[in-house]
């Protein structure tokens, strides 16, 4: 949703772009460690922005949908669990990798990979999502001893939101076509994890090329394709005069 919203949405904005609600927020202490699970919401759904604050300032965060969110607090009993039945560290028992118990979490274009692992600072789950279309890593450290309250604090959220992801549900719009001299332009509407779009292709013999607008910037797209309509009726308009006829004939000699 990448240290980004990534598929989740745009920051609020005006002018016909995006628009994105803060519907809830909780703050967890954690060692030295601050936590802020928000509940957002945008036209493709409803979702939580997790993000870490170190020691040293420094921001990480990560993106879940509410029915992943409900997926990962199930998973943080597992984790919390068998991190209880592990008794203190033992440096000789580590694995190499640090990792003593992984698990991975399927979302669309995105993956969660939870990995409860152990280093000389001691034990901790690191989150990490990933984009399958590219994109950068982002990741957060979770302390062993604060899954339990992390787990609660998404409890009452879902408790409160629900783990359905919402989004569009009406119906989209039928496709368009439209002819002009050789060339055949479809207009197509659709829409997936990352919301809706219209796809427009030019057509030419076995020639074709295309385009997707997201919805969000639609109405900024019709209205720089209206201006430009309305320029070139006001130059088509102009009348011509005694004097630009003048100008023309004595351009021509």
């Amino acid at each position: 949703m990448d240290g980004n919203g990534g598929d989740f949405g745009d920051p609020g904005q005006s002018g016909g772009q995006q628009t994105e609600q803060e519907l809830a927020t909780k703050m967890l202490q954690i060692q030295s460690k601050r936590f802020y699970l928000d509940v957002k919401q945008n036209r493709r759904g409803r979702f939580i922005k997790v993000a870490e604050i170190g020691a040293d300032g420094r921001r990480s965060q990560i993106f879940l949908a509410l029915s992943t969110a409900a997926e990962f607090r199930d998973h943080l009993s597992t984790f919390s669990d068998y991190y209880a039945s592990l008794g203190p560290p033992n440096p000789e028992s580590v694995p190499e990798d640090g990792k003593l118990k992984s698990e991975m979490m399927i979302k669309d274009n995105r993956r969660y990979y939870l990995d409860l692992k152990e280093n000389a600072r001691g034990r901790f789950l690191r989150v990490s999502q990933t984009i399958t279309r590219g994109g950068p890593r982002s990741q957060i450290a979770i302390p062993a001893q604060g899954m339990i309250e992390f787990r609660d604090a998404l409890t009452d959220l879902l408790e409160e939101f629900g783990t359905n992801d919402g989004g569009f549900k009406g119906e989209l719009p039928e496709g368009r076509h439209m002819k002009v001299d050789n060339k055949n332009f479809y207009f197509d509407i659709g829409q997936n994890n990352r919301g809706i779009y219209m796809r427009i292709s030019e057509v030419k013999s076995n020639f074709r090329t295309a385009i997707t607008v997201p919805e969000k910037c639609w109405s900024r797209f019709r209205d720089i394709l209206s201006d430009y309509c309305d320029k070139m009726k006001k130059s088509s308009d102009t009348p011509i005069t005694a004097e630009t006829n003048l100008q023309t004939s004595n351009s021509l000699k």
